[in-house]
């Protein structure tokens, strides 16, 4: 290897970052203690980031229908499609803190006079059931004599000696919102800016990198964008026709807590898959507190409703936008549950989607080049 001054530099580059990578090993705590800093820091911008997006999805429809023919208007478009998708949000959002917050308060005001009573009957029917089993018979005799004031007493005390975490807790949730707020602040910039500061992005790339990698970063970017935006518009409206799916069925059949059980079942079917039978297990719980041979019925409902949603509804609603086969979905929800929880299950699925469609098309291109009989056997076109 001739030392010119090219190599010299690449040498020097490869040591240094050799030296740095080996001191990051040797003060692991510090250097993840740098990174939750400096994470803390950019998290408001992220979260509005993330806020810029998911209102820029209805706002985008919204700019496109309003006053298409006016050239005049046109200044408006942006600032008034903001504030309907605004306005949109938190009327929905009041809607259903309007119609929950009383119906749960009530349902919970009925648990609690229901419970007690359901205990004893259920104390009651173990009596009965195992009357021939001396030895489970006395153990169910115990339960009257639990000491529960035993009980209160020692949650009281774990309660005072956490006041420490209540305030932590307190403070966390203060965090949260300072950051939520910020967040949105910065993400309506981004809305009513988002021309200007793409062309600034752009300006930036293709100043610092070549073309054909920005080129190629903007065609990831824009499959991710659209898979994004096609997964969030179809799995809220899919949700929402679910919820009201219940409502209409449990209204016909006279259940309890209608709105409460279709409200939370949509909500939990934002999560894939997975979320619906979530909301299921609560609902059920819930008029089996009220009338047991209901909770049958409402199962079946459910499962009948479930099956109508899944073969019919999400197929033409979110139809083939995210592009993963159904294997491959619920492979991604069961890594992204068990990585994140239900935020890695929402997120995982359009991830995992751009890649499939990155790979999918890296794959395509491979196969162009190999010979004819492979390009018939897979249907390549030249």
């Amino acid at each position: 290897m001739n030392l010119n001054k090219e190599n010299i530099i690449k040498i020097t580059g490869i040591l240094a970052f050799c030296i740095l990578f080996f001191s990051a090993l040797q003060n692991m705590k510090s250097v993840l203690n740098g990174i939750s800093t400096a994470f803390s820091y950019i998290m408001p911008f992220i979260t509005g980031a993330v806020i810029a997006f998911i209102i820029n999805v209805p706002m985008n429809f919204f700019e496109r229908n309003l006053f298409p023919k006016s050239k005049k208007l046109k200044k408006l478009r942006r600032p008034l499609a903001l504030a309907i998708t605004l306005l949109i949000i938190v009327l929905a959002i009041t809607a259903l803190l309007v119609t929950v917050i009383p119906e749960l308060i009530s349902t919970l005001t009925t648990l609690g006079e229901r419970i007690p009573s359901f205990a004893r009957n259920a104390n009651d029917r173990l009596e009965e059931l195992f009357a021939d089993y001396p030895v489970l018979r006395q153990w169910v005799a115990q339960l009257d004599d639990f000491d529960w004031n035993g009980v209160i007493k020692s949650v009281s005390g774990w309660l005072s000696t956490g006041l420490v975490s209540t305030i932590s807790i307190a403070g966390n949730a203060v965090s949260g919102i300072v950051t939520f707020f910020i967040g949105f602040v910065f993400s309506m910039y981004v809305l009513m800016q988002k021309e200007r500061l793409g062309r600034q992005l752009r300006l930036i790339l293709y100043t610092l990198f070549s073309e054909n990698r920005v080129d190629k970063f903007y065609e990831i970017t824009s499959v991710s964008s659209k898979t994004f935006s096609s997964f969030l518009s179809g799995q809220c409206l899919e949700a929402c026709i679910l919820g009201l799916m219940f409502a209409v069925v449990m209204s016909i059949c006279r259940m309890p807590y209608v709105a409460l059980i279709s409200v939370l079942i949509a909500f939990t079917a934002l999560i894939p898959l997975v979320g619906a039978f979530i909301g299921c297990a609560v609902g059920a719980f819930l008029i089996f507190m009220q009338n047991p041979v209901q909770t049958i019925w409402f199962i079946i409902i459910f499962l009948v409703l479930q099956q109508i949603e899944g073969n019919l509804i999400y197929p033409r609603v979110v139809g083939n936008s995210v592009g993963l086969p159904a294997i491959w979905v619920l492979a991604v929800i069961t890594i992204g549950g068990r990585l994140m929880g239900i935020p890695g299950m929402l997120v995982m699925i359009p991830v995992s989607s751009v890649l499939y469609s990155i790979f999918r098309e890296f794959i395509y291109k491979k196969v162009k080049t190999r010979s004819a009989r492979v390009k018939k056997m897979f249907g390549v076109i030249k």
